[in-house]
């Protein structure tokens, strides 16, 4: 089957790997612009964008992907099936209505249906999740689905290596989907939730939460955007790695140093931080953080 492929981030370029191996290898590849990043401005390519230039599949990466010229590049692809995952830009009317669309989207629909499906579902303490691939419509992740399969949440994921495990099973579901072609069923219409867009502060641990909730929340953040605890001089370490502990004496917000460990107290409890990465510095084991700042952390409490 011919194939177009629009997609940008990591999971979409692992998928991507995964169709390009099938029958139904794209004729061609949609991704985003090429943007500035880093603290050098440099311009770096979504990706998706690399991703394709490895595999040597043509691609295209259109200011808008819904204008007259990138919707003339698609069609000329002549694709029985264009495919969707994590693009990043709202597909409108023309172009949705000028193809069969599959939208591979990590979560089990209508479960998290948005932008951040993978995060929120960690958050919430979710025991499983998985990934649906279905039919592209107007309103957001609405459609009905083709296909979906399950992935449990271990205790010990994070958002790396549940994604990664997501992306497998995206990329076979989707291949299965192409070939299999079955009639999608529609969503329920009981138990929609929505996966909103990650804030900049929700990054920042706030002690007023419990220590469970913020355990999940380092989870859910690491390692793409990272969560992280505020210290003196406006400075911010991130943290990486932590478990909520039963341990007295330790107050909301406090961020402490007993026994060689750093604890952060929260809402009924502590959380003590296991990994962190303190300003322009690598992740690092809080023992060795410790070595060069723990005396000076014992009685601080960030706001």
């Amino acid at each position: 089957m011919q194939t177009v492929y629009l997609g940008t981030s990591e999971f979409a370029a692992s998928v991507l790997d995964r169709l390009a191996a099938s029958y139904h290898r794209p004729a061609l590849v949609v991704t985003r612009p090429d943007r500035e990043r880093g603290r050098g401005r440099r311009l770096q390519s979504a990706p998706v964008a690399g991703r394709a230039r490895e595999l040597g599949i043509e691609l295209d990466q259109p200011a808008d992907v819904n204008a007259p010229e990138a919707r003339e590049r698609i069609a000329r692809a002549e694709p029985d099936a264009v495919v969707l995952c994590a693009y990043g830009a709202l597909i409108r009317e023309d172009l949705l209505e000028a193809h069969e669309w599959f939208n591979v989207h990590p979560s089990l629909l209508p479960r998290w249906r948005g932008a951040a499906p993978v995060e929120r579902a960690i958050q919430a303490g979710d025991p499983e999740t998985g990934v649906s691939i279905m039919r592209l419509v107007e309103e957001l992740d609405a459609g009905p689905v083709y296909l979906a399969g399950q992935e449990p949440i271990a205790p010990a994921d994070d958002y790396g290596t549940l994604v990664s495990r997501l992306a497998g099973l995206g990329g076979d579901l989707l291949v299965r989907a192409l070939d299999e072609r079955p009639e999608p069923r529609a969503q329920p219409t009981e138990g929609v939730t929505y996966a909103e867009k990650l804030t900049s502060d929700e990054r920042r641990l706030d002690p007023s939460r419990g220590a469970e909730d913020l355990a999940r929340t380092v989870r859910a953040l690491t390692p793409h955007i990272g969560a992280w605890v505020a210290l003196p001089g406006d400075e911010r370490l991130g943290v990486r790695a932590a478990r909520p502990v039963d341990e007295a004496g330790v107050e909301p917000g406090e961020l402490a140093v007993r026994d060689s460990r750093l604890l952060l107290g929260a809402a009924g409890g502590a959380l003590e931080l296991l990994e962190v990465q303190a300003p322009g510095k690598k992740p690092m084991p809080v023992a060795d953080y410790l070595r060069g700042r723990g005396p000076s952390l014992s009685s601080q409490s960030p706001t």
